[in-house]
């Protein structure tokens, strides 16, 4: 099957979206560096005091992009074409390609295909100024935060197509504790500020309430 995308290889193990030095952002940066390694993730997702939403959410964006990233390019030997034809999420939930451009109507395609164009769309997100203002006081445009929405919840599905299908190669590589904290960090700030819809989550609620009833047992 042939899409509309020109110029993209499939599996492209994209760069990391990097924060210039001296911005905004990487002031935030060094909040989150300071406070990460706190037990209680709960506290370390909140909006730091005198933070703007926008830099917080632009920030930890940017942040899980790069955490999902790297962590897909070590399983694109185990997810291809034959293992892998269907973008899904365990037997119940499967996703089709739209940009709404590009490719207007869902389109089925393979998961490497699926996670393939949607690293490829959100960088091109992340590199637009006009809605990830690099420059310190660059304003954010009213729609950022229903973009950035999108994004999570399309990153949200390459952790559950992992998690679903991938996860023995995960615990061979001796990767789970690394995709376990990632995923717990995305999910505690996804939560704190509204930023997926519960239905969205469905594929993963039952580990997603593990990680609320272990949280709960430790403090």
């Amino acid at each position: 099957m042939s899409f509309p995308f020109t110029g993209r290889s499939l599996k492209t193990f994209i760069p990391k979206k990097n924060i210039p030095e001296g911005s905004n952002q990487f002031k935030v940066m060094k909040h989150v560096s300071a406070t990460l390694d706190s037990r209680n993730l709960r506290f370390a997702v909140r909006l730091p005091k005198g933070e703007d939403i926008n830099e917080w959410v632009a920030f930890n964006t940017v942040d899980f992009f790069n955490q999902i990233n790297m962590l897909y390019g070590t399983l694109t030997e185990f997810c291809t074409e034959e293992s892998c034809s269907i973008m899904s999420a365990g037997p119940k939930y499967e996703y089709h390609w739209t940009d709404g451009l590009s490719v207007k109507k869902p389109t089925k395609c393979s998961a490497p295909e699926y996670i393939d164009y949607l690293m490829t769309w959100v960088q091109d997100q992340l590199d637009d100024e006009t809605l990830f203002p690099a420059k310190i006081g660059a304003p954010f445009p009213k729609k950022f935060l229903s973009v950035a929405k999108i994004i999570l919840k399309r990153l949200f599905r390459v952790y559950a197509h992992i998690y679903h299908t991938h996860f023995d190669s995960v615990v061979r590589l001796s990767e789970e504790t690394h995709i376990n904290a990632s995923f717990k960090h995305f999910i505690y700030f996804v939560q704190e500020f509204e930023l997926i819809d519960e239905r969205e989550l469905a594929p993963l609620q039952d580990f997603i309430d593990k990680l609320a009833g272990y949280e709960t047992r430790i403090n």
